[in-house]
């Protein structure tokens, strides 16, 4: 499943915009760049096919439960404001509509090779030559990594590392958040932003797989989950070979993951 090749070039560019302008404004405004953002993402949405719609709905829904724990409940970044920004949920899925597009406008194996050594490079440098110890985030790069190598949507991977590492780091430099220099409680150095946050998109798309057809037999379509359907998409995202007796995610929809 792809997206419309203008998205790699036209969402990132949207997202950096509203990074950008964020800095510069209270909370009334950043929540009509909220409302704005859902409604790119909505306009985003159009010329997809339902399955994909599903998977970057899915993609927002976990997400933003990842930001609420990582953010409000645990405290391993902060935003702005201290608060959760209304264009956060929705921007996240931009950022997998940006990747899946990318995926789509760039040889496959040259995009991986350069997410992969970018990846490594990145959790080498933040234990040894970075400013700022990066412990936490080198855990998370080895999960990246196998994703990279075994999954048949490791283009799409690949594609969505690429565009969170530059926003993290855009993101980061600018002050629109900032990550803690210690995970809480645990208490592992954590780089600002980490080389393995991209890991967690991994599980942001893997899990968007899993409830996408859902949503779409919730909404009345026509394609009904198996049962059997949770562990074969999940085993679909780590496997190169197609599995049989279930709805594999691709085979499906042909992808959509993120981030």
């Amino acid at each position: 499943m792809n997206a419309p090749r203008w998205y790699a070039i036209a969402l990132p560019i949207y997202l950096a915009a509203l990074l950008a302008v964020d800095t510069q404004v209270g909370l009334g405004v950043q929540i009509g760049l909220g409302v704005l953002t859902f409604a790119v993402l909505l306009a985003a949405l159009i010329p997809l096919a339902p399955l994909a719609r599903a998977q970057t709905l899915g993609v927002v829904i976990f997400a933003t439960v990842g930001e609420v724990t990582g953010s409000l409940i645990l405290g391993i970044y902060h935003y702005r404001l201290y608060n959760l920004p209304l264009f956060v949920p929705p921007a996240h899925g931009l950022v997998y509509l940006s990747g899946l597009a990318l995926a789509g406008t760039l040889p496959k194996r040259p995009l991986v090779w350069i997410a992969a050594v970018g990846a490594a490079g990145w959790g080498i440098a933040g234990l040894t030559v970075l400013p700022r110890l990066d412990i936490a985030g080198a855990f998370g790069v080895p999960l990246l990594l196998v994703f990279l190598w075994r999954s048949r949507l490791r283009a799409t991977y690949a594609g969505v590392f690429l565009v969170v590492a530059g926003l993290e780091l855009y993101g980061t430099s600018i002050g629109t958040w900032r990550w803690a220099a210690t995970v809480p409680v645990l208490g592992i150095a954590d780089g600002n932003p980490p080389s393995g946050v991209a890991s967690g998109y991994v599980w942001f798309d893997v899990m968007a797989l899993l409830i996408a057809p859902w949503l779409i037999y919730a909404a009345g379509g026509t394609v009904k989950p198996k049962l059997s359907f949770f562990s074969g998409a999940l085993r679909s995202s780590i496997r190169r070979t197609e599995p049989t007796g279930t709805m594999s995610a691709s085979g499906a929809s042909s992808r959509a993951s993120a981030t």
